[in-house]
């Protein structure tokens, strides 16, 4: 096993080099924002789906942007507004009056990259036409089913302060992201350097630095990279807690927390009362599905690959673990009155599930 795992560690160290190269090209024009791409680094590595959280300006749709010109691989950007149809998105069937036929007129999603901006302020049926084609790979347009690119992946951008004129996506939808990330603020020093790089009289430009058959390449090697049995089982003891919390109701945290961190302003909140989470039965409505536990072993693999290693670790499950379970553990009302939201209880978890 040492043998493969050091053969593996070489074909990694081969197969990622692209990653210097598409972070030095990023690094012209996202600032302060290094999480927030190495987590979508992980999710196209991964093969999955990703939904950005965060107020306005904070360069979500900019990242996004960047990274899809510096991929060579098609890539379109769709602006969900309320009067959006499925056709505007998917495509339709054309009339052709020469012929007297109708034919099929592709929409924006039969490509690589799809950016959709804002995907709340679009109404249910165009948000289930987008997802129906993430989970499908393949969209309807008549009666004829038409396989979308490959590699295809939807980023897609919300903003959790405003709900006036939005249609939030329920849990079952939201599910077929892999990942969920919550975009802060940008450090002081961070802000400086984006103010100078925005008023300065040259603007940097992006360059197409990875190919499609690069990304291919990689996402096959991530399928490779070795997990243990006691890291899956590290990984189902996570998922299993989200179902039925008393299977850690007794258990001490295993890292202590004193201060946690705000996903909005980042800075260090004060420390709360903790005793809801030494039982956090009733708290937790509904847990996470199976696809948690396939996200988890898949983002820890491509969070593995990032580090240029071929296994994976405990600490790998936990650099992904909240963006994989925020959006699919559903709380209770008991939780909700107080105050409690899923980051919390998704943290009190990994305190208190033993690491292998």
């Amino acid at each position: 096993m040492y043998n493969q795992i050091q053969l593996l560690n070489e074909k990694i160290e081969q197969e990622s080099g692209f990653l210097t190269d598409l972070d030095r090209e990023l690094r012209k024009v996202v600032i302060g924002q290094q999480e927030m791409v190495d987590k979508l680094l992980v999710a196209i590595l991964a093969g999955g789906h990703v939904l950005l959280e965060g107020v306005p300006g904070l360069a979500k749709t900019l990242t996004i942007n960047s990274l899809a010109k510096a991929i060579d691989a098609g890539f379109q950007r769709i602006q969900f507004t309320p009067d959006l149809l499925p056709a505007d998105l998917v495509g339709t069937m054309i009339y052709n009056q020469k012929e007297g036929s109708f034919f099929p007129k592709k929409g924006p999603v039969f490509t690589n990259i799809i950016l959709a901006d804002e995907i709340n302020r679009a109404p249910a049926k165009v948000q289930s036409a987008l997802l129906e084609a993430m989970q499908e790979k393949q969209v309807t347009i008549g009666d004829t089913s038409y396989p979308l690119p490959t590699p295809f992946f939807v980023l897609a951008t919300q903003n959790p302060i405003e709900q006036e004129g939005t249609y939030p996506l329920p849990e079952a939808q939201v599910d077929r992201f892999m990942l969920k990330i919550k975009v802060g603020y940008p450090s002081r020093e961070d802000e400086h350097q984006i103010m100078e790089l925005n008023t300065a009289v040259d603007k940097q430009e992006i360059q197409p630095v990875v190919s499609i058959e690069k990304i291919l390449a990689a996402r096959n090697v991530v399928r490779e990279i070795y997990v243990d049995d006691k890291v899956k089982d590290y990984i189902l003891d996570v998922v299993f807690a989200t179902r039925d919390p008393k299977r850690i109701a007794t258990a001490q945290p295993v890292t202590q927390s004193r201060s946690r961190v705000s996903p909005i302003y980042g800075a260090e909140e004060p420390e709360q009362n903790r005793n809801w989470a030494d039982d956090m039965t009733g708290l937790i409505e509904f847990g996470a599905s199976p696809r948690a536990t396939i996200n988890l072993n898949l983002a820890a693999r491509a969070h593995a690959f990032l580090r240029r290693r071929g296994y994976v670790t405990p600490e790998d499950v936990k650099a992904v673990g909240a963006d994989v379970l925020r959006h699919r553990v559903i709380l209770s009302f008991e939780a909700e009155a107080e105050n409690l939201d899923a980051d919390q209880i998704v943290q009190a978890i990994f305190e208190r599930v033993e690491v292998p």
